[in-house]
């Protein structure tokens, strides 16, 4: 019963009948004590359940914002303008062959580009239909690849087929607002030992990217004569269609011509939409020889899934148009097209008019390729020169333009989400395999383009850079548009913000920086430091994030996130996001490991940033500090090196005492004989891991040495050069191998479907850095400068003589070289890093 008020009657206090009834003393005060405890437990309930629920809609709020940081671009302005690819701001660079992932096309520096390309395949073959237009590997072709390209204005490619060889050239002439015109010229010629002229079919086409319009103009005799179209970045246009000629003389050749006028629902349908109407129905007749028939596009007949309803969010169609053309070698023809804004035009790019053009654009490629890397002057053969020009050209010619949304994932998102929509500029790796960006390969890319074209660097890096979130962290592979994720497996497409890449942008800017200080007179220098001021906001974020999220277990020790988790199919848990793949890690991953690379790169970057902020005027101290203490050598001796192995090394918990074994699966009774079970490979761990030294020797042992973290007098060096060159460990006459030959996982595959791929093959990336940094060494006083200088000479010598060797007999530059007998192997061409054999050529490091 509550507690009793006292009634007021004008004026008087009245009290209740019941008021000298007073209860028992103890029964007020149980009943008193039983009311305070009630309010006391109502109170804090309330408070509790109020408290829960701010928490709770505070932890949903926080776990909300977490997961949108992952897709959060940085805040800070975005190094280059929305429009500094476009033709007003960069018209000689609008237009370009940023295709790289086909053997010949050409689009614009814009987010929906009308795209253009050439395909062929052989007449009257045995084989099946033979159409090529994406690098492919298994189309097995001896070899295509840019002889000469100066990454602005021209460029010349031999792609051999098998019974003859396709000449594709280039040339662009700027004139009104929209970059200009161009034309290609297509020779081609049988080979000697082609029993008859081969007949062939190429087909030219242009389509548009969901916007913009084509209209084809036909001629007698079905020939498409020339292409009408309308797009926002280009205004009005036109695409021409020579007839083919024998060459020179340019007497009409024999031929026969289709075209295909339909819609595409995406640039990565092209190949697909054209083998689907190709038909056989129609016949070649030339005057002097027989009829035959030919295959030839037709009408288009989308495959049967294709014909049910489309979705509610299917992309728009757009314009696709293909030009077909039939004819027997040899011959030669040219397209050209012609913007509708160069009102003024002289002439028209064709013909002589284009060979004069051509012509004076290889004299002044040829120059300025004597006077960059002066191949010449050094002694070099025409042959090896020419090898060089080509290497170089490769990589010029590989630089694609690419726009689109990555799919990324963080801790925080149960499913993957969608970057922000954004272009990238950008060197591949290669043009078959590879023909995307990735953030390792990039900063090797750099150092030989920044000697090329300094500006194409700055715009590279500024690419990369302005795809950083608010958390510091870029994709490491940048997938952009369905055209580009046609080429890659699912489960390489989402990209995880808690994985790194080696930052090896920081090298290119160290040569940014090298030339500016070198050079500080130069129009290039001069564009590098408001380049670097609009890029240190983002540097210092990036530069921030690699601190946070790869710290290792001890103060400034580092640890690479994103290794395997399914150690049970591994003979060692793979290591993506360090770019060294397979290479032999601690054998069972736990947050204990110390990772010796990932160190190295920290106190590069550090060094780096340091040298930026002091030239820009910023806070710099807390950079040098790092950089002083990352590189102290004495730190890095009591962090890695193993004094057993007498190498520095990983530190983890780790046994190598494990081997790949047929898993053994029970068989149920009554089971038949005939069919015995599927067995995997599984690791057998025969000794329990502990905290130790990784004891393995390769690479990832000679980061110290390669970065040039080691001071000269470090008597770690003597053991480092020891072990580079005991031709029972690293050395080879090709080059370093990446795993010592004495090692028990040198060449051993890392599980039954994956053969060894950093555990013993040359990788000219690692290479260069090993020449480049024992030159270093032989020029800097120290108690090994004669050993290095040796070394150097030696290692150079056989690195150079093996990529050229392999080039003149296989027709590619490739990804990786077989220690044992110096062979090309893995993805070709690859005119990535391994086109930085340039740069050892130069003597330019």
């Amino acid at each position: 019963m509550g507690r009793q008020r006292k009634r007021v009657i004008a004026g008087e206090v009245v009290s209740p009948p019941w008021k000298d009834e007073k209860p028992p003393a103890f029964h007020r005060k149980e009943k008193k004590k039983k009311v305070d405890i009630g309010k006391v437990f109502i109170n804090i309930s309330i408070g509790l359940c109020v408290f829960s629920l701010v928490w709770f809609f505070y932890a949903l709020y926080m776990r909300s914002s977490l997961a949108k940081r992952v897709i959060t671009l940085h805040p800070s302005p975005p190094v280059l303008d929305a429009n500094s690819s476009g033709a007003k701001v960069s018209p000689e660079r609008f237009w370009g062959s940023y295709r790289p992932q086909v053997y010949f096309g050409m689009k614009t520096r814009s987010p929906n580009s009308m795209v253009t390309g050439m395909m062929w395949l052989r007449q009257f073959s045995d084989t099946d239909v033979n159409l090529r237009h994406t690098c492919e590997q298994a189309d097995r072709l001896p070899g295509y690849g840019w002889l000469m390209h100066d990454g602005m204005t021209f460029g010349v490619q031999e792609i051999r087929d098998h019974d003859f060889t396709l000449t594709t050239e280039f040339v662009k002439r700027m004139g009104g607002d929209h970059g200009g015109d161009w034309t290609w010229r297509i020779t081609a010629k049988q080979h000697s030992s082609a029993p008859q002229p081969p007949v062939i079919s190429l087909m030219f086409y242009a389509a548009a990217d969901t916007q913009g319009s084509l209209e084809a103009h036909i001629e007698e005799r079905n020939r498409l004569a020339s292409i009408a179209g309308f797009s926002e970045e280009l205004g009005n246009f036109k695409i021409s269609f020579s007839k083919p000629v024998t060459g020179e003389s340019f007497s009409a050749k024999y031929a026969s011509y289709n075209h295909l006028q339909t819609v595409s629902p995406g640039l990565e349908k092209l190949t697909d939409i054209v083998k689907h109407s190709l038909n056989r129905r129609f016949v070649y007749g030339p005057p002097s020889g027989e009829k035959r028939h030919y295959i030839a596009v037709d009408a288009y007949k989308p495959p049967a899934h294709q014909n049910q309803q489309k979705p509610a969010d299917a992309r728009k169609e757009s314009d696709f148009v293909v030009h077909q053309v039939t004819v027997q070698m040899p011959f030669q023809m040219e397209v050209l097209f012609e913007s509708g804004s160069f009102r003024n035009r002289p002439n028209q790019l064709v013909g002589y008019v284009m060979t004069e053009e051509f012509q004076k654009r290889k004299a002044e490629f040829n120059a300025k390729f004597e006077e960059t890397f002066g191949l010449e002057r050094k002694g070099f053969s025409q042959a090896h020169v020419k090898f060089g020009k080509a290497a170089l050209s490769n990589m010029l010619g590989g630089m694609g333009y690419f726009y689109g949304q990555s799919v990324v994932q963080s801790p925080y998102n149960e499913y993957p989400l969608l970057y922000p929509a954004g272009p990238l500029f950008t060197a591949v790796p290669s043009r078959s395999f590879f023909p995307r960006g990735f953030l390792w390969d990039e900063g090797f890319h750099q150092l030989l383009l920044s000697k090329w074209d300094p500006q194409v660097t700055r715009e590279a890096i500024a690419h990369w850079v302005d795809l950083i979130n608010v958390e510091g962290w870029i994709p490491r592979e940048q997938i952009l548009g369905d055209e580009s994720r046609s080429k890659v497996p699912a489960e390489f497409v989402v990209q995880r913000n808690e994985n790194a890449n080696p930052p090896t942008l920081f090298l290119a800017l160290q040569e940014l920086l090298e030339e500016l200080s070198s050079s500080p007179e130069k129009a290039d220098s001069h564009a590098t430091l408001p380049f670097l001021r609009r890029l240190f906001p983002r540097l210092e974020t990036w530069f921030d994030w690699y601190n946070n999220t790869q710290a290792g277990p001890r103060p400034n020790s580092y640890r690479w996130r994103g290794r395997d988790k399914d150690t049970n199919l591994f003979l060692n848990p793979k290591t993506l996001t360090s770019g060294l793949d397979d290479y032999p890690r601690a054998s069972h991953p736990s947050a204990d490991e110390r990772h010796v690379d990932l160190h190295c790169w920290m106190t590069l970057s550090s060094g780096v940033m340091a040298r930026i902020a002091r030239l820009l005027g910023e806070p710099h101290r807390r950079y040098e500090v790092s950089h002083g203490v990352l590189g102290d050598n004495d730190l890095l001796s009591e962090l890695h090196w193993s004094e057993q192995l007498r190498a520095f090394s990983d530190f983890g918990n780790h046994t190598h005492a494990v081997s790949l074994q047929r898993e053994k699966v029970h068989v149920p009774p009554g089971q038949p004989r005939h069919q015995p079970p599927v067995t995997r490979l599984v690791r057998s761990v025969r000794r329990a891991p502990k905290p130790q030294y990784v004891n393995a020797l390769g690479y990832v042992s000679l980061f110290p040495f390669l970065l040039r973290i080691l001071t000269p007098d470090s008597p770690k060096l003597e053991y480092i050069l020891r072990d580079m060159r005991d031709s029972n460990k690293l050395w080879s006459p090709y080059g370093l191998r990446s795993l010592s030959k004495a090692d028990p996982m040198y060449m051993e595959r890392n599980t039954e479907h994956d053969p060894p791929y950093w555990r013993g093959p040359i990788w000219i990336n690692i290479n260069f850095l090993a020449v480049r940094a024992l030159r270093h060494y032989s020029v800097t006083e120290g108690p090994y400068q004669e050993k290095a200088a040796a070394l150097y000479e030696e290692l150079r010598t056989n690195v150079i003589n093996n990529v050229y060797r392999q080039h003149v007999e296989t027709g590619y530059i490739w990804e990786q070289y077989n220690d044992s007998t110096g062979k090309g192997q893995g993805s070709h061409p690859f005119t990535g890093w391994s086109a930085l054999t340039v740069l050892m050529m130069a003597e330019q490091y």
